[in-house]
């Protein structure tokens, strides 16, 4: 496992898993099995509807609890300084645990105006210790300047939508220079149009790796957190596989070339839904 320091000395898996979309009744089998595979890093949310099931697999797992990097939401609905404070002992409950590894704002919904308020939240969370670090999710430009000029600790992570056919050049560079590490979400366009790239194909006929392999590992050098999903043990397995190899230059500027804006999820500035 690669890990990346994050703002705060904190360290983090630089590939983690994700359990968006897996049902909480299965959640504990399934990140049992990440947590078996090698996974140290485990991301999940509020609206997911599983912190139930993945609190019990990290309470049951034989990996230890400090070895485990956990890391949680605050939903659109909660937004709000005491509302945040609220929704995070909910969260805390629900995952049976007494701290979080790192806390986020899952969308900035500007219409609103509240993700000031509800960041100043996850401020005190973190003075108070009740959480390691605190970002972002789904924040442009815009929304991180705002928060770094009104607020007092600079976010760990900006969480996003990131793949090979939106690479978020712009973001990344904006975020590095301020010291907040891209954290790709859907980072294989969940399933979609980039797996069957000639071109990621091409190169994974090179390697003799999956074309998920391919661009799992060029996240990873291009310094990224990563958090592929799958419920399947197989894939699960196979998305871990990815330390084994490193692409050539000439290959990660094929994939720079790929770039096409092409967005799967909502557009963050103008997503709002509570």
């Amino acid at each position: 496992m690669n890990y990346l320091t994050l703002n705060n000395g904190v360290k983090i898996p630089q590939l983690g898993f994700g359990v968006w979309q897996v049902p909480n009744e299965t959640a504990d089998v399934v990140v049992k099995k990440a947590l078996e595979t090698g996974y140290r890093s485990i991301d999940t949310a509020m609206i997911y509807r599983n912190e139930e099931g993945v609190g019990k697999a990290l309470r049951e797992t034989d990996v230890l609890r400090e070895e485990i990097f956990l890391t949680t939401k605050v939903w659109n609905a909660d937004q709000g300084y005491d509302s945040t404070l609220k929704a995070f002992d909910a969260s805390l409950e629900r995952l049976g645990l007494d701290y979080v590894d790192m806390y986020l704002i899952h969308w900035p919904m500007p219409k609103y105006d509240q993700y000031i308020d509800t960041y100043k939240a996850l401020e005190k969370l973190y003075k108070d210790g009740r959480v390691r670090a605190i970002g972002v999710c789904n924040f442009d430009i815009d929304h991180l300047q705002r928060v770094l000029d009104e607020c007092e600790i600079v976010p760990v992570v900006n969480q996003v939508e990131c793949h090979p056919y939106l690479q978020q050049k712009e973001l990344k560079e904006f975020c590095e220079s301020h010291g907040i590490i891209l954290e790709s979400y859907s980072p294989l366009m969940n399933g979609r149009d980039v797996l069957q790239d000639e071109v990621i194909k091409g190169i994974a006929e090179k390697y003799e790796k999956t074309p998920a392999q391919v661009i799992l590992r060029w996240h990873i050098e291009r310094n990224t957190i990563v958090i592929p999903k799958s419920v399947t043990p197989s894939r699960i397995e196979e998305n871990f596989d990815v330390f084994d190899f490193e692409l050539s230059s000439e290959d990660v500027e094929k994939i720079a070339q790929l770039d096409r804006n092409e967005r799967i999820n909502a557009v963050p500035s103008e997503f709002h839904r509570r």
